[in-house]
């Protein structure tokens, strides 16, 4: 019998980095190298309306390959994990039916919990949790709801990044509602990928660097035209709910359109957003990641890969 040589799947690629660390590019060669297909993990991205203040792939960057949920959902949409969650599955899916590698690339950790950790199952909210949660909010601010977070459920409140009033909201008004924090509902789970299927990779640049980028990269928004797109979606789009009003760097550059800020004070301001946004995931990534590898550098990251996966 003549011998079979059976190769190896190469595993899904998931990169995780925070803002401006070069994960698009990286994606794009990984894709490249193990003919794979980009899939969107990161939460602004997945919104369509602002390319480039979401720093959404343009198509020299996505490099002829496929990149799936970027833009996929209109902005008056809002989307949980657990909606990321079943899309991407089926996502995965299709990549691999196709014989491709699946590289997940983005910089929302619970989007990475959700499919290698599992995603619980929480009982609905009623009313009067919400009531007396968004009282709290009304009365004293967002920063109360976070402390009172802090004291039912740190864990959460260690997760959850910066003012994402959705998601503090949610957390305590799941301890309002059962007695029960939303982290212990969240150990009671099962990860989507088995521990073969999947391979993490984090980019954790040097802080300076880091930050240098982040800097350029919003000058550069700027320069091509983020004023200008910000002006013609808030024509469209009013309610300052919407997901992408959260955006690093929108408020700041609507207060320059309601005569509040200065164009220079509000890059200024988005700047120092951005790399506070950008610390706190660096935080996320050292904290959640274990297993995973890390690259200072994300061209060390393709060198390191060819030799450990099969190709």
């Amino acid at each position: 019998m003549d011998d079979v040589s059976i190769s190896k799947p190469v595993p899904i690629l998931l990169v995780f980095g925070p803002t401006a660390s070069g994960k698009t590019a990286i994606g794009t060669q990984l894709a490249a190298k193990f003919d794979g297909e980009v899939v969107n993990a990161d939460s602004q991205q997945l919104y369509a309306g602002l390319p480039l203040l979401t720093a959404l792939p343009t198509e020299a960057e996505r490099g002829g390959f496929p990149h799936h949920l970027y833009g996929h959902v209109a902005p008056d949409q809002p989307w949980s994990t657990g909606n990321w969650l079943h899309e991407v599955t089926k996502v995965i899916a299709q990549i691999r039916s196709r014989g491709k590698c699946p590289v997940l690339v983005g910089g929302t950790g619970l989007y990475f919990e959700a499919l290698t950790r599992g995603l619980a199952e929480i009982p609905d909210v009623e009313p009067p949790a919400l009531e007396r949660v968004t009282q709290l909010e009304q009365e004293q601010g967002l920063d109360a709801v976070r402390h009172k977070l802090l004291q039912v459920d740190p864990d959460a409140a260690a997760r959850i990044l910066g003012a994402d009033r959705q998601r503090l909201v949610r957390a305590l008004s799941v301890y309002e509602q059962t007695g029960q924090s939303l982290t212990s509902f969240q150990k009671n789970t099962k990860p989507v990928l088995a521990d073969q299927e999947w391979r993490g990779i984090v980019i954790v640049p040097e802080r300076e660097a880091l930050y240098d980028k982040i800097n350029l990269r919003f000058d550069q928004m700027v320069e091509l035209g983020a004023m200008d797109e910000l002006a013609a979606f808030c024509q469209q789009w009013s309610d300052p709910i919407l997901p992408l009003f959260k955006a690093i760097g929108v408020r700041s550059l609507i207060k320059v359109m309601q005569d509040e800020l200065s164009i220079e004070a509000a890059i200024a301001e988005a700047k120092r957003d951005t790399r506070r946004y950008a610390k706190r995931q660096l935080t996320w990534a050292r904290g959640r990641t274990d297993g995973w590898q890390h690259f200072c550098d994300p061209e060390d990251i393709l060198p390191a890969l060819q030799g450990a996966l099969p190709q």
